[in-house]
């Protein structure tokens, strides 16, 4: 039903500490016990402050790339960086590095949440669901009262090409999260690849029509409506987000998908259907 840094130098300036009035490292006069000096705490490449890592989220994918990868070579350990680096390599295609950065994050917090359905969503991103099943599963025992990793693991079985598991896992996910758009639009993209373009328009208008809904949904849904042969419908709904060189790309798409025997069959062939959470 959903998937990119060494930002700052750190300048050690010398300190000079005074006792009794005597600059440290001076000759000590006679009678005099020599102060040792005081210890410098060593210190490692400097963090991103909290405000600065709000803004770099908000920033385009290549930028939080960048930013993200010199923040989490400072600290291997931060795990925070890992994910949002995974995050933004996945939003450029880099699939291969997103995945080695969610999993170095794992290496550390095994059972770090947000690693666990990053990783998952790369799998997805790249084709292959099989692989985004045990991370969801196990991001699902961790939390089992969150939609996120159900909705995942109902696309990765799509992808895996066990259905009936898919079904159960999206259903799953709207019952955890009855009022969240991704979950109700991945379930109608899966009653879409099913054949079920009735059920599947139902889900994607409900979905559609809650405060979280997206682009991507709705056109998904002009999608869905295409496919049932209401070609001007889908037109006028595409037309709202879309400039007009896409629109005809999938108007394109949609009427030759309309000649085949089965035109549900390969309804994630348009580029707006991508998996939401």
């Amino acid at each position: 039903m959903c998937r990119k840094r060494a930002f700052l130098a750190t300048v050690l300036a010398p300190v000079l500490a005074v006792v009794g009035g005597l600059a440290l490292g001076a000759p000590a006069q006679a009678g005099e016990a020599k102060t040792p000096p005081a210890a410098v705490e060593p210190t490692g490449p400097r963090k991103a402050s909290p405000a600065q890592r709000a803004e770099m989220r908000r920033a385009d994918p290549l930028a939080r790339a960048a930013f993200w990868g010199g923040e989490f070579a400072a600290d291997s350990r931060d795990a925070e960086a890992g994910v949002a680096l995974a995050q933004s390599l996945r939003s450029l295609g880099r699939y291969e590095d997103a995945a080695d950065a969610a999993g170095k994050v794992l290496l550390v917090q095994p059972d770090n949440f947000d690693a666990l359905l990053e990783l998952a969503r790369v799998h997805i991103a790249r084709g292959q669901g099989f692989y985004a099943i045990e991370p969801a599963r196990h991001a699902a025992a961790l939390a089992p009262r969150d939609w996120r990793p159900q909705t995942l693991l109902g696309v990765a079985y799509e992808q895996a090409q066990r259905p009936e598991e898919a079904s159960a896992a999206h259903r799953q996910a709207i019952a955890l999260g009855p009022n969240e758009a991704a979950p109700n639009a991945n379930y109608g993209l899966h009653l879409a690849s099913q054949g079920d373009l009735p059920g599947a328009e139902v889900q994607l208008r409900r979905a559609a029509a809650m405060p979280a809904s997206t682009i991507q949904i709705r056109q998904n849904l002009a999608l869905v409506i295409g496919l049932q042969g209401r070609i001007a419908e889908a037109e006028k709904l595409a037309r709202q987000d879309l400039p007009p060189e896409s629109v005809a790309n999938n108007l394109a798409w949609l009427r030759a998908a309309t000649t085949r025997p089965n035109p549900a069959a390969t309804p994630r062939s348009w580029d707006a259907m991508k998996a939401g959470g």
